[in-house]
């Protein structure tokens, strides 16, 4: 479809889509039962999962939609708490680790085992993490093996041997992982979509080691390791998994199946939830609040999470290149009103990179709405009341709430800077393609934690970061990252390190924070076990549907 409809075009069609799988899916189920009914009934669990996923690769994957489908297929060395997040045994029933903090000794479970039945070996975590760090492979997500010793001279091609990267086999059911320096967050990485074991003979037999898409994670290829298993992938309509019954704690997992609808459309999907034919939306039309929490405030989700909403500029291409610039448009947008009359106050101001509180880091409040100075910065930069500024694009993914947010700031850039800024949408592939290509100007952009550690935000600024798709590149940014805090000896000195990295960066701009996100979706109350976590992680094992 790529090739033959226009954006505007596959917009529609994915729209069309999304009614038509409504209409069928009203008219599935047995007469004067809706889907959620039945599911209950059947222990089936129908989750709606906003974008249809550009892969299930846990290697090449990087979005929430694609991790939501991810965790339910694969599960981590280490496993995490579905409330506090605190690392819990997962593939590895246990584990060692040395006084110093450098070395960690894993015991894989005798009884863990692919979903085909095979046993799990330490060789599949080598084999995987090689992949994983592989120059070829160029995986966004490489950077979380970075504490593992000479990980990071690996993927860059200095180390071209990975028996000297700081992963042992010991035996079938043991391995070793030694690291650069002490890292505290290194168990909550082994949970991450990034560090999973993936099959080698499975992916070999469908191409080569680092082919990013190939039939390997298609239904009746896939293999994995988590509680479910794909059977069905219709295209823009539904992804379907099974309780996978060779997986390690197969007894205690409740529901039968998954399924998993890519609706774009929030509007669409509230509708789906309304008539019962979703247990769980990803999204809440942002007009749905007020009617919700007056009228439902049962079935409206809003908890803290650890992410942060942000626009990001392209630094290779003018005006970006020059930080004034960046740094008057940031302070030509006032935050509170938008999180007052666009989110409704399912939000925080963004005055941070880094969401505050965390493992009692407090970061710069550098951040502030302050026109007169923006009008001042803009005008030094040679574009005195918007005069000769070159025309650019702001750029977002389809949704409704991203329109609105974008058309709030536009119209403040305009009146507070005089400046006229275009609006691009894109659907979530396109869009994903755009920015990874560095083909935009300005970019809405969204990060949530992969770890409870203010790290897994500030090493966004990285150079080598996958993530990074600013062209924000700062060596002495990058020594504060990559040695200077990971040399911290204590927890005080670590966060005030963070805070001089995090002023830094704050006073670059690569990046302008808007808000700091809550959840924002529907649940039914049948959902149980579906517990809420600053992570928003989805851990299906746990979930059982009923009244």
């Amino acid at each position: 479809m790529t090739n033959l409809l226009s954006r505007s075009r596959r917009r529609k069609f994915t729209s069309i889509l999304a009614l038509l799988s409504l209409c069928f899916m009203v008219t599935a189920c047995s007469p004067g039962e809706s889907r959620v009914e039945q599911g209950n009934r059947e222990q089936v669990f129908h989750l709606e999962n906003s974008a249809e996923p550009m892969s299930l690769d846990p290697q090449v994957s990087t979005g929430v939609p694609e991790n939501n489908i991810i965790m339910a297929l694969f599960e981590g060395l280490v496993s995490r708490d579905p409330v506090n997040l605190t690392p819990v045994p997962g593939i590895a029933d246990r584990w060692e680790i040395s006084d110093d903090g450098l070395v960690y000794t894993f015991h894989i479970r005798d009884n863990a085992r692919w979903s085909n039945g095979e046993p799990m070996t330490a060789e599949d975590y080598r084999w995987s993490w090689m992949r994983e760090l592989d120059p070829m492979m160029a995986s966004e997500y490489a950077y979380m093996l970075f504490p593992v010793k000479n990980a990071e001279r690996y993927f860059t091609g200095e180390v071209d041997d990975f028996d000297q990267v700081g992963v042992k086999v010991l035996d079938d059911h043991n391995l070793q992982v030694t690291l650069e320096n002490p890292t505290p967050y290194f168990l909550q990485l082994l949970d991450h979509h990034s560090t999973y074991a993936v099959p080698q003979k499975v992916i070999l037999a469908h191409g080569e080691m680092t082919d990013h898409y190939s039939d390997w994670t298609r239904p009746g290829n896939m293999v994995g390791s988590g509680p479910f298993v794909l059977t069905e992938w219709k295209l823009y309509h539904e992804i379907k998994v099974e309780k996978n019954p060779y997986y390690w704690d197969a007894d205690k997992v409740k529901l039968n199946a998954i399924y998993f609808y890519p609706i774009e459309n929030y509007s669409t999907a509230e509708r789906m939830f309304r008539v019962g034919q979703v247990h769980k939306t990803y999204e809440l039309p942002l007009d749905k609040v007020p009617y919700y929490r007056e009228y439902a405030p049962e079935k409206l989700q809003n908890n803290p999470y650890f992410g942060t909403y942000y626009y990001q500029f392209n630094l290779t291409r003018k005006p970006f290149d020059d930080v004034r610039v960046r740094q008057a448009l940031s302070m030509a947008i006032d935050r509170q009103a938008i999180v007052d009359m666009v989110m409704y106050g399912v939000v925080d101001p963004g005055m941070t990179m880094t969401p505050p509180g965390v493992n009692g880091y407090e970061p710069p409040r550098i951040i502030e709405f302050n026109p007169d100075k923006a009008r001042q910065l803009l005008a030094e930069a040679g574009y005195p009341n918007g005069e000769g500024f070159p025309p650019v694009e702001l750029l977002y993914n389809t949704n409704e709430s991203h329109r609105k947010i974008a058309v709030a700031v536009q119209q403040m850039w305009k009146k507070y800077l005089n400046v006229e800024i275009a609006l691009t949408n894109q659907e979530w592939k396109v869009y994903i393609d755009s920015r990874n290509r560095l083909d935009y100007d300005i970019a809405r952009a969204g990060w949530i934690g992969d770890v409870t550690d203010p790290m897994n935000f500030l090493d966004l600024g990285l150079s080598t970061n996958g993530n990074n798709r600013s062209g924000y590149n700062d060596p002495a940014y990058d020594k504060m990252i990559l040695e200077t805090i990971p040399q911290s000896k204590t927890l005080d000195e670590r966060n005030h390190n963070f805070f001089i990295a995090e002023t830094k960066l704050m006073n670059d701009m690569p990046f302008i924070p808007i808000y700091t996100y809550k959840t924002k979706n529907l649940q039914d109350p049948s959902v149980k076990n579906l517990y809420p976590n600053y992570l928003n992680l989805y851990y299906y094992k746990y979930v059982s549907l009923g009244d």
